[in-house]
């Protein structure tokens, strides 16, 4: 029996394993993939006390400084969660488990375009990670799909190994935080980034690989555009079936709410980082959250 299992292996899961241990809770991580999305960014300037870092040595510091003062991780999918009575049954692809207390921290799992070529060029130019595969388009030209900073910080990464990056965005201008448009800004004057607003990629085509794109209005006289790959950075859908189930209320996107502690509407019942309605969607959001989650649970605990 534990008295808190936290599932998801992020900045926030690892956070609140991290107090949980502290707090003398015995404590246990269940995550698919250790270190989540955080891990696959190339570098992270904007953490507080640190001047810069990759994500896989960020992720790696916090796993460690979990299991240092005794919290358990393991890589098990968790399948369901049964509450019964006042404990909770975590059923994994493993095995199960109970506890007195969870911590919800399933983060978003990233969003497709949904449109034909997409699935069947997978791994063959369609890539969801310019940190996992951008060195296998060196010299060649690519693209990034959206506006945000996470999609501009893809492209950002690309101009290291591709000769050309163009970033394709539906709106009328990619939205990053500024001093990384001014990154951007400086790519597109040396003519290494070209940005397409106000467009839709509506097919991905190719042979063998990927080819080329048809877009939903011309750029430079033609719907076609070459390209040998193509990043999709368009954001993420919550991960909260697991909540769900369980009776947690969502907001209308389908994000856990949770109040300024952490907690849920059930009791027991805790979340924290991006699987939260919370609006900015940041590594210091994630670790905070995890923290007073483990603090809340902790305080559960004292109370039964």
């Amino acid at each position: 029996m534990y008295d808190i299992i936290i599932i998801g292996g992020g900045v926030a899961g690892y956070s609140a394993a991290l107090y949980a241990a502290r707090f003398k809770l015995k404590s246990l991580v269940l995550t698919e993939e250790k270190g989540g999305r955080l891990k696959l960014t190339h570098i992270i300037e904007n953490y507080p006390g640190v001047d810069a870092v990759s994500g896989t040595e960020l992720m790696d510091a916090m796993e460690k400084q979990a299991l240092k003062f005794g919290s358990e991780i393991k890589e098990e999918k968790v399948k369901g969660v049964i509450k019964e009575n006042d404990i909770f049954r975590i059923i994994t692809d493993k095995g199960e488990y109970e506890s007195k207390t969870i911590v919800i921290a399933t983060g978003v799992e990233r969003r497709k375009l949904n449109i034909p070529g997409e699935k069947e060029f997978q791994n063959k130019g369609v890539s969801f990670c310019a940190t996992c595969d951008g060195a296998l388009f060196r010299d060649k030209i690519v693209a990034v799909v959206g506006g945000s900073d996470s999609a501009a910080k893809e492209a950002l990464l690309l101009t290291q190994y591709a000769k050309k990056v163009y970033i394709i965005y539906r709106g009328e201008r990619i939205h990053p935080e500024p001093i990384t448009m001014e990154q951007i800004n400086k790519k597109v004057d040396e003519g290494k980034i070209e940005i397409i607003n106000n467009t839709n990629v509506l097919e991905i085509k190719g042979d063998v690989m990927m080819t080329h794109v048809i877009l939903d209005k011309e750029y430079k006289g033609c719907k076609e555009l070459k390209l040998d790959g193509i990043f999709i950075e368009i954001g993420g859908t919550p991960g909260s079936k697991l909540a769900q189930d369980l009776g947690v209320e969502l907001d209308e996107k389908g994000y856990i709410k949770i109040d300024m502690e952490s907690k849920t509407n059930v009791p027991g019942v805790f979340a924290a980082g991006d699987v939260t309605s919370t609006r900015w969607k940041q590594g210091i959001i994630a670790a905070a959250q995890g923290s007073y989650a483990a603090f809340s649970a902790f305080d559960y605990i004292k109370s039964k």
